[in-house]
């Protein structure tokens, strides 16, 4: 059978000719929009199985780690075709685990900073000047989304500390990475997410991030006893390494939000290794090698 989700740049229309492919196909799969971006995106969700216990996959939050959401739109692939085949996936048999536990993958959560990335600042629309102005023309660099905002520095976990160190590093408004925005949740993107996983269980989460071969696991007091025990198993399934947050990254991510909030695990991946934008020719490889780790986190 033919893959839908192909080897090549993952931009907006691609996102959308990818989507009405996969729903086409899988009649099954459950598609909506958890919000709009900035510029009037849809940010697609896919859901599977038992919506009220439900393992959460998202992508995409850095606009040059797009390859994220080629990442997780594979994984999905794979998930249908092993249910409509009713084979199992990496030695697990999908199909009984969806009775009991969902799949929720969010390919894209800042689908107008990928655009900036791969079709340029004009993708911003009434933006565009604004991106040009604090990107200096160079978009080599640029991760955040119409705004400037860096959407893993804006959800509300340690905010007075990150706002600080943002501070003594001059970030000290809209910039093309690591600006955390005038307030936690002030994007449209964040609240979409933040919307999503207080609206629906969210037993446990993972943000799929590039680059570095790396699981980060913990934030704070709130760090669930088990969480340790779960990223070891991610670890000795993809060999990627068990890393601590450190310095920029130290606080406002979606993981450290998620465990503060909820009280429940929560991980970053950090895919592949290189320089970001990861090339798409690694599609292939990065996705081999970690797809029983995203199984099993997705069951276990």
């Amino acid at each position: 059978m033919e893959r839908i989700v192909l080897p090549r740049k993952f931009d907006y229309n691609e996102s959308i000719r990818i989507r009405d492919k996969l729903k086409k196909r899988y009649p099954f799969l459950v598609c909506h929009s958890i919000g709009k971006s900035v510029c009037s995106r849809d940010i697609t969700a896919y859901s599977l199985g038992n919506y009220k216990n439900t393992v959460l996959f998202a992508g995409a939050f850095h606009a040059q780690e797009w390859l994220t959401g080629l990442v997780l739109l594979r994984f999905l692939e794979r998930i249908c075709e092993s249910l409509k085949a009713r084979k199992e996936l990496s030695g697990v048999d999908i199909c009984a685990s969806l009775m009991t536990k969902g799949i929720t993958i969010i390919p894209c959560i800042n689908p107008d900073g990928v655009e900036i990335v791969l079709n340029g600042a004009e993708s911003a629309g009434k933006l565009s000047g604004f991106v040009k102005d604090i990107s200096r023309n160079d978009l080599s660099k640029w991760n955040a989304n119409c705004n400037g905002v860096d959407i893993n520095h804006n959800f509300n976990a340690g905010w007075e500390t990150l706002r600080e160190m943002e501070t003594r590093a001059g970030i000290l408004g809209p910039s093309v990475r690591q600006y955390g925005g005038f307030a936690p949740h002030s994007e449209p993107e964040t609240q979409a997410l933040v919307r999503f996983c207080e609206r629906n269980h969210i037993d446990h989460a993972f943000a799929i991030h590039s680059q570095g071969e790396e699981i980060y696991w913990s934030y704070g007091d709130n760090t669930p006893e088990n969480s340790l025990t779960m990223a070891n198993i991610f670890s000795v399934c993809s060999g990627y390494e068990l890393v601590e947050n450190d310095s920029l990254a130290s606080h406002g991510g979606f993981k450290d939000w998620f465990i503060e909030y909820f009280m429940r695990s929560a991980f970053t991946i950090e895919i592949g290794k290189g320089e970001n934008p990861l090339p798409v020719s690694q599609l292939d490889e990065i996705y081999e090698r970690i797809e029983e780790m995203l199984v099993v986190g997705a069951i276990i």
